[in-house]
C-alpha cells in the first residue's frame, strides 16, 4: 500500500504551500453524483515525485481557509491525470478553474496502440506489472471519517501517474507523437464541455433528433425546462423527468393541463407540481417557427462515401498501429458526411495524418 498524508479541511492552506514548488502533479478525484445534478467532490488526491496527499474537501466551506488561493495554486501546476474528463468536470464545477496544462495517460496510451478506454488499473499492470485491487469502486465517499482502506485505495489512484507519464512520454517521443498526446489532452480543457446550458439541452435528449415542427419545438422547450429544474434543485435530470416521458409529452400535444394525466409515463407528481407550466410550454410550441430539419438518412451514394472514409481511416490507423476510433470514430465521419467541418479529425495532427485526405474525398 502506498504511503500518503491525509489533509483535513482546516489544513488546505498548508497543502497549498506544499505543492507550490512543484511543476507537475498527479491528480485524481473521488466524487458522488447519484442523487445530485452537480458532482460533489469528496476527496482530492495529489501526487508529487515523493509524496501523496489525500485532501478532504468536505467541510472546507466551513473553515476560514483561503480556498480560492489553494485552487489557483493547484490550477497553476501541470497535471497528470487518467481519463480526465470527469475529474475536470468536478473540479471545474467546484472551483470554477481548470489547470493550465494536463497530460492524460489514457489519451497517451491510445496513441501507442492501447485500447482507447484503457482503465487505470489495466495501464498500471501493462506498464509496471503491478496489480491493483480496485476494491472500492462503489464506495460511499461522503462517509466520514473515511476508513483507512478507502484512503489507501484513493492513494493508489495517483501513485503511478507520474511514473506512467514518464514512460508514456518517452515512448511517444520516440515515435514522434508526444505533441499529439499534448494536443489531445488539452482538448479536455474547454470550459464549454463542463457548463450546463439549458438552451443546448435538446442535444443530449435521445430520440429528439428526428422530431420536426411543433413536436421538435416542444421537446426543445421541455428539455430546457428540465435542465433549469435540475440545476435549481441539484437533482439528476432523469429524476426531474425521464427522457421517454418528456418525448411522450412533446409529441402528445395536450390541449390543457388536465390532458397531461392521460399521457403514458408522465408521473402524477409532475402533473400536480408543474402541469400548468408544462402545458404552457407545449402550447407555445404550437405557434412557433423553426428551420430545424432532421438529419437526412444517407442514400446509397452517401453510404458508399462513408464506407470509403472508414476504410481510409482504418488503413491510416493500421499504419500507425492504433485503433481507428482514435483517429476518427464512425459518428464523427457521419457528421462530416452531412457537412460538419468543426471536427477533431480536421484539426491538429489528425488533419495531416488523415483529415486532409478525407476533405479531398468529401
Amino acid at each position: 500500500m502506498p504511503e500518503f498524508e491525509y489533509i483535513a479541511p482546516q489544513s488546505f492552506d498548508r497543502l497549498s504551500e506544499r505543492i507550490a514548488a512543484e511543476k507537475l502533479l498527479g491528480v485524481d478525484t473521488e466524487f458522488m453524483r447519484e442523487t445530485t445534478f452537480y458532482p460533489e467532490l469528496c476527496l482530492l488526491q495529489l501526487a508529487t515525485p515523493d509524496r501523496i496527499f489525500c485532501a478532504d474537501p468536505l467541510g472546507l466551506s466551513e473553515t476560514e481557509i483561503d480556498v480560492a488561493g489553494f485552487w489557483q495554486t493547484l490550477a497553476d501546476r501541470r497535471w497528470v491525470v487518467h481519463s480526465a474528463r470527469q475529474d475536470m468536470e468536478v473540479l471545474y464545477l467546484t472551483a470554477g478553474l481548470l489547470p493550465r496544462e494536463i497530460f492524460d495517460t489514457q489519451v497517451a496510451a491510445a496513441l501507442l496502440g492501447y485500447a482507447p478506454q484503457l482503465g487505470y488499473a489495466a495501464m498500471v499492470a501493462e506498464l509496471f506489472g503491478v496489480v491493483l485491487a480496485k476494491s472500492h469502486t462503489r464506495a460511499d465517499w461522503r462517509r466520514r471519517p473515511l476508513p483507512r482502506e478507502f484512503l489507501e485505495y484513493a492513494a493508489e489512484d495517483v501513485e503511478h501517474l507520474l511514473p506512467a507519464c514518464e514512460v508514456l512520454s518517452e515512448r511517444l517521443s520516440k515515435r514522434g507523437r508526444l505533441e499529439w498526446a499534448r494536443q489531445d489532452s488539452m482538448d479536455l480543457l474547454d470550459n464549454a464541455l463542463y457548463g450546463a446550458d439549458p438552451a443546448a439541452a435538446i442535444d443530449r435528449l435521445k430520440g429528439a433528433r428526428n422530431l420536426r415542427g411543433r413536436a421538435r419545438r416542444a421537446a426543445e422547450a421541455l428539455a430546457a425546462w428540465r435542465e433549469r429544474e435540475a440545476l435549481r434543485l441539484d437533482r439528476p435530470r432523469q429524476w426531474i423527468l425521464k427522457d421517454a416521458a418528456l418525448l411522450d409529452l412533446a409529441m402528445a400535444n395536450p390541449a390543457n393541463a388536465a390532458d397531461l394525466s392521460r399521457i403514458p409515463g408522465l408521473p402524477p407528481k409532475i402533473v400536480k407540481r408543474s402541469g400548468n407550466e408544462l402545458a404552457a410550454l407545449v402550447a407555445a410550441a404550437r405557434t412557433g417557427t423553426d428551420d430545424y430539419e432532421p438529419p437526412a438518412r444517407p442514400d446509397e451514394a452517401a453510404k458508399a462515401v462513408l464506407k470509403e472514409m472508414q476504410g481510409r481511416v482504418a488503413a491510416a490507423a493500421a499504419r500507425l498501429e492504433i485503433v481507428p476510433e482514435v483517429l476518427a470514430p464512425r459518428k464523427e465521419l457521419s457528421e462530416a458526411l452531412t457537412g460538419a467541418r468543426d471536427l477533431r479529425v480536421f484539426r491538429g495532427w489528425r488533419r495531416e495524418v488523415i483529415g486532409q485526405e478525407l476533405l479531398g474525398l468529401l
